[in-house]
């Protein structure tokens, strides 16, 4: 599997997506995760998710220092390379330089990272601060006509960073960036599907639920709708959803739900209870 460290980043649950649509199996977790449980979790790679915050605000979040000598392999996204490299002893510029948008990246070497990808790439920039310079062992792969250190690696420590957001649409060869971390650098496997998470799920709600009925609040909307379907796969007709009109709901929006769950009460897949 591989772990996504949050710090406060719009695209930190798109990185874990972008994961799984790869095959393997990804987790979201806090950055301030301890060593025992980064310990528990036993993960092929470590990725540092971007963040509004700058590495040097006092309340900026950080990761356990020993995390990065753990010889796990570890890619910084954005906040996560700036944070690589206050770590590492780099110099990082604070605030120097704010971009958000398209930007041409000049890869001068692939190394493992960027392998497959051309001279020149469009990625995506939305950050603050940026990596100045980097002790004589990392090596820089990439830059941008305002970004010296766009992307870099050091294969020996295993410590990987880029400037840019791989995760999103607007870096077109951003899932090539992940497949190398994941694949070629992690030595991760693609033995994951969607389907092992729907059983995973069900399973967890029938150990929590045991023989209890539940009762869950409806709406009709896709979240609501999903989390009923799975639970009426872990318990059955123990199932009672309940759909609450409060008088502020869209026009003909009552009609539509309670024709739905009328529906699906009568081919007796779940039970269901109506409140004005």
């Amino acid at each position: 599997m591989i772990l996504v460290l949050n710090f406060g980043g719009q695209t930190a649950h798109l990185i874990s997506r972008r994961i799984r649509e790869l095959g393997v199996y990804s987790e979201v977790l806090p950055c301030d995760i301890s060593l025992a449980e980064v310990g528990k979790l036993r993960p092929n790679g470590i990725i540092l998710s971007g963040g509004p915050a700058s590495v040097y605000d006092h309340t900026a979040p950080a990761v356990n220092r020993r995390i990065i000598d753990l010889g796990i392999p570890i890619l910084g996204i954005c906040y996560g390379e700036q944070l690589i490299g206050k770590l590492v002893g780099g110099i990082v510029l604070g605030g120097k330089l704010k971009e958000f948008g398209s930007k041409i990246l000049n890869v001068k070497k692939e190394g493992k990272l960027l392998k497959g990808l051309s001279r020149r790439e469009q990625v995506w920039m939305s950050h603050g601060d940026l990596v100045e310079s980097l002790p004589k062992e990392f090596e820089i792969l990439a830059s941008t006509d305002t970004c010296r250190i766009a992307a870099f690696e050091n294969n020996t420590k295993k410590l990987y960073g880029i400037q840019f957001h791989a995760e999103v649409a607007h870096t077109p060869k951003g899932a090539q960036i992940l497949k190398n971390f994941i694949f070629d650098i992690c030595r991760a496997k693609k033995d994951w599907e969607m389907k092992s998470l729907w059983k995973d799920i069900i399973r967890g709600m029938k150990k929590e639920v045991r023989k209890s009925s539940v009762i869950i609040g409806v709406s009709g909307g896709v979240d609501s709708t999903v989390a009923a379907t799975l639970l009426h796969n872990a318990v059955g007709n123990r199932l009672y959803c309940v759909f609450v009109d409060h008088g502020l709901i869209r026009k003909q929006e009552l009609e539509e739900v309670k024709d739905f769950f009328e529906k699906s009460r009568r081919k007796e897949e779940v039970d269901w209870a109506y409140f004005y």
